[in-house]
């Protein structure tokens, strides 16, 4: 199944990309600023606009309605009934019953930083899905520098 995703990615990412585009300006338009820690954390693990960054507290992460979006997000892992938190660049989703959870704000701080620093949604996507696809959500190493990442900071 997985080299069935690889070989979809170029039709993949460019759908993945407009669902991402919709929730992250929902997010921005109905989330919060982070918390002064929260700022502090950003800046520690390099976001380069942490202001920028709105939280919005939801009972569960969302999942594209697209259902070939959806069947390859459930087969790499990306969105589970597990998934605490998902970052659309400057948009972070953060599961209701984690809101104070810092090192998770941490961790989704740095895929914030990951989406600046390779400069969009598409491009992001590009990477972190084959990334998520080929070595496995856990092990890719975009996910492994936001565990890093989230480590940087205290409880």
């Amino acid at each position: 199944m997985n080299s069935q995703l690889i070989a979809l990615l170029p039709q993949l990412v460019p759908l993945a990309a407009q669902w991402a585009a919709k929730q992250e300006l929902r997010i921005l338009q109905d989330g919060v600023p982070l918390s002064s820690v929260s700022l502090a954390d950003a800046r520690l693990i390099g976001v380069e606009f942490p202001e920028r960054i709105r939280l919005l507290k939801i009972d569960a992460i969302p999942v594209p309605e697209d259902p070939i979006l959806a069947q390859a997000a459930a087969v790499a892992e990306l969105l589970t009934p597990a998934t605490a938190g998902l970052t659309i660049r400057h948009g972070i989703f953060i599961r209701s019953d984690c809101w104070n959870d810092r090192r998770l704000i941490a961790h989704e701080c740095a895929h914030t930083a990951q989406y600046e620093r390779m400069g969009g949604i598409e491009q992001f996507l590009a990477q972190y899905l084959r990334e998520c696809i080929e070595i496995g959500y856990p092990a890719a190493p975009m996910e492994q520098e936001a565990v890093e990442a989230e480590n940087l900071i205290g409880e």
